[in-house]
């Protein structure tokens, strides 16, 4: 806290401050650039501006004005506070009134009451949100406390199984796995200590400690975090509309890195291949039976033949994999990748244990010596990723690995599975509990892979596969899963809940494994099916499973494996709307999968789990429940086509959509745009200078837009420098019956192509138009009878701008 000298001290430097308070219980306040310092006689506190999108409240005293020393932040960047208090410093303004300290930016304020310190929060001058106990450090527990309106609803806590809206739920906010999980969790892989509000903010309870949350359960109207110890700090988001506050939450704790762009392929996963052999034969089985593949996941067995006994081995079992450096290559050659499974348990009995002890890299018991215990897989040690020995250790291994030609990384176990609360960490010189930093420990783990990635490989984007992280941690181009679900119809059903919690706070590769993983002694074809093809609409394409069942299509008979190949190379066929779709993520931090609440605002669509927005232009309602003839969706206002029939749709109404093994219920808005990419066997072989793009045309729709990003696919700084392109889209329809399509472009990159060949197809005609014209001169057309659609094809510079006339 500063005092009375210090801002004198201040005052003579030229930086900023305003007048000392002496009302109730605010004895003193001060604001320097961007952080607003308060002193009470209770608690010594600290409010800093966010970007322009919120504000970090952190105590520095406990409720009995004892200094308290906070953890570092998990939720935010590093150097964020910094950057965003020297950019937004001069705008920030405070205000006096006999009761008040309101800290402004622009339309969003924190007003601290003067005789109790409560905040409440505003936009455009309407109170929000507002602290009904506030932040509170007492007996080494950190709580916040939030008072809750009426009607309000709410997202947060993450990984769970409850329903969109969690209100009137109590988890804990402890990251632990739920095996073979169906239509009910409250604790889960992922947890977050967050919640998005209806009323357009997020809370963000910056603590990795164990502990719960409480939306309005024990306390209808309160909202209560509660952890042993930690930090004691909040982040409060503002936002004008939900999609506002995805958006601005995302900015506040980072975006995701762009991934490469094989993430969007298809992945050969089980538990697990047991040889070198084996791995080699599978690629050769989707070679064979023409269905695209881009990588193949090794489970555990590639360092040891046994489930038990030999994690922590970290190096290639040479009897099952005796040339893994030719096997890699020999993928790489194929354009598949090689990703690796690894955990953070080492094993008394493994290869390393000698090693690890004698690098210091394990946690420990309160005298320093390796703290070990029993779990499934054996007697173990657990590699402290906190501190700097045992992140290095750790690293060394992955080098090697990466020397071999390994492409991709997956961290298994990472909650951690088991994580004793007295084991001891050492995190920036300091000792802390197990309890302390649970919930940060997957992410301090990607983190430490993903930074000595971008050094060791600074021209790749890497590709870091977990399932247990915090708040932020899609800054480290984390893509998690939904951990090891039931196969069944009930594992299912959430996979849509699950994803669209994530994905609202910057989670937005939350995937599941395709199929289900768990149990299932006999094989449920239309079960897979409906798994795979919803998984063609989500982030990662990964079937994995159990193998008593193969996970992947090529092992299944007609017509699983015909329905299969083709959602598979439907998959790669929507490659450029599926990867503008990670642009946009990567820019503006907007999910892949988007809860309909995003686009329309109505609060019926607050609670909607049962579909979801595949970008803008789609609508998915994934088929949960076996033996259906028709599947009821309940359609936003508006034209929608079936995506597969162009068959038309009034929205506004729940329709029943036709089912069949072949289809899928999935819409397009109409107005909506959509590259494509047809016959792609690998992401590699994408083609830039061949785009077709579909429209789908409605006389509603006046006019509508798109903006189709595109890069070389591995660029790690293509968003940081501007390396892309993009090709601006637009509609508009006159009453003439003049249908005018425009395409301009702007921005370039290394190896962009200066001519492209582009095919237009537009759905939605019922006849053939009357004459079709580019830049005023008519072009010949193909016009599908059946499918009642118009094809035209015509090349031109990327810096051309293209007009299209249909009448």
């Amino acid at each position: 806290m500063i005092d009375r000298k210090q801002r004198i001290a201040l005052a003579c430097a030229g930086l900023a401050f305003f007048s000392v308070y002496s009302v109730a219980e605010v004895q003193t306040a001060t604001l320097e650039k961007a952080t607003l310092n308060i002193d009470t006689d209770t608690n010594d506190f600290t409010i800093s501006v966010l970007h322009d999108r919120g504000f970090q409240v952190t105590y520095l005293t406990d409720d009995n004005g004892t200094p308290y020393v906070n953890l570092p932040s998990m939720a935010l960047p590093e150097p964020a506070l910094t950057d965003v208090t020297n950019k937004t410093a001069n705008d920030v303004e405070l205000v006096e009134t006999a009761t008040t300290l309101t800290l402004k930016l622009n339309n969003i304020a924190a007003h601290v009451d003067k005789a109790t310190h409560a905040i409440s929060y505003s936009v455009d001058g309407k109170i929000v949100a507002k602290e009904q106990g506030g932040l509170s450090i007492s007996s080494k527990e950190v709580s916040l406390s939030f008072a809750l309106g009426e009607n309000e609803k709410l997202y947060g806590g993450g990984q769970r199984v409850l329903g969109m809206d969690r209100r009137g739920h109590s988890m804990p906010l402890y990251n632990k796995a739920h095996y073979g999980y169906t239509t009910s969790s409250h604790q889960m892989y992922f947890g977050l200590s967050a919640v998005m509000s209806s009323k357009n903010y997020s809370v963000l309870f910056d603590n990795t400690a164990s502990g719960e949350i409480d939306i309005g359960k024990t306390n209808s109207d309160e909202l209560l975090f509660k952890a042993q110890g930690g930090r004691a700090s909040y982040i409060m988001v503002l936002g004008e509309n939900l999609e506002d506050t995805v958006t601005n939450t995302v900015a506040v704790t980072g975006k995701q890195p762009l991934p490469p762009r094989w993430l969007l392929g298809n992945f050969a996963s089980r538990f697990g291949y047991k040889s070198q052999q084996q791995v080699m034969d599978v690629v050769d089985q989707f070679n064979q039976q023409d269905i695209p593949v881009d990588a193949v996941v090794l489970d555990l067995y590639w360092f040891g033949k046994d489930v038990k006994g030999h994690m922590g081995n970290l190096s290639w079992d040479t009897e099952a994999f005796p040339a893994p450096e030719t096997m890699i290559a020999s993928l790489r050659e194929q354009d598949v990748k090689t990703v690796l499974i690894t955990e953070p348990f080492i094993l008394t009995t493994s290869k390393q244990w000698e090693s690890a002890v004698a690098a210091d890299a394990l946690a420990a018991k309160e005298d320093g010596s390796p703290y070990t215990f029993d779990f499934y897989f054996g007697n173990t040690g657990l590699v402290d990723v906190f501190s700097e020995k045992g992140q290095d250790w750790f690293w060394s291994f992955y080098e090697k690995l990466a020397a071999q030609g390994v492409a991709g990384w997956w961290g298994d176990l990472g909650e951690p599975e088991v994580h004793p609360d007295d084991i001891q960490h050492m995190w920036q010189s300091t000792k802390v509990s197990g309890a302390e930093v649970h919930n940060a420990y997957g992410h301090q783990w990607a983190k430490t892979v993903y930074n000595n990635l971008t050094v060791l490989q600074p021209n790749t984007r890497p590709f870091v596969l977990m399932r247990s992280g915090f708040l932020g941690s899609q800054r480290f181009g984390m893509v998690p899963w939904t951990g090891d679900v039931s196969r069944s119809w009930g594992g299912l059903k959430p996979q849509v809940e699950l994803a669209l919690q994530m994905s609202v706070f910057g989670m937005a590769y939350t995937h599941s494994d395709l199929g289900g993983f768990a149990g299932g002694e006999t094989f449920d074809a239309e079960l897979y099916t409906r798994w795979l093809q919803f998984g063609t609409f989500s982030p990662v394409f990964r079937p994995h499973a159990q193998d008593n069942i193969a996970p992947e299509p090529v092992f299944h008979a007609d017509p699983v494996k015909s329905i299969a190949r083709k959602f598979i190379q439907l998959r790669y066929d929507m490659l450029p709307y599926n990867y503008s779709l990670a642009f946009e993520n990567a820019l503006y931090g907007t999910p892949l999968m988007r809860p309909l609440a995003m686009a329309y605002g109505d609060s019926d669509w607050f609670e909607n789990a049962d579909s979801y927005l595949w970008g803008n232009g789609l609508l998915v309602s994934p088929v949960t429940r076996a033996n259906q003839t028709v599947w009821p969706t309940k359609l936003p206002e508006g034209v929608w086509f079936d995506f597969f029939s162009d068959t038309k749709y009034e929205g506004g109404q729940t329709v029943n959509y036709p089912l069949s093994q072949n289809n899928f219920p999935v819409w397009v808005r109409a107005g909506s745009f959509m590259p494509m990419a047809k016959g792609l066997s690998r992401t590699e072989q994408f083609d830039a200078r061949k785009i077709e793009m579909h429209y789908w045309h409605d006389n509603s729709v006046n006019s509508s837009s798109y903006t189709y990003y595109e890069d070389d696919g591995k660029n790690p700084a293509s968003v940081e420098k501007g390396l892309y392109t993009r090709l601006l889209l637009s509609a508009s329809f006159e009453d003439d019956n003049a249908l005018t399509l425009t395409l301009e472009s702007d921005g370039s990159y290394v190896g962009m192509p200066k001519q492209r060949n582009i095919t237009y197809v537009v759905h939605g005609f019922s006849e053939k138009p009357q004459s079709v014209s580019i830049d005023g001169n008519s072009i010949p057309v193909t016009w599908d009878d059946k499918g009642k659609t118009l094809s035209l094809a015509f090349s031109c510079d990327y810096q051309q701008s293209v007009e299209i006339v249909i009448m």
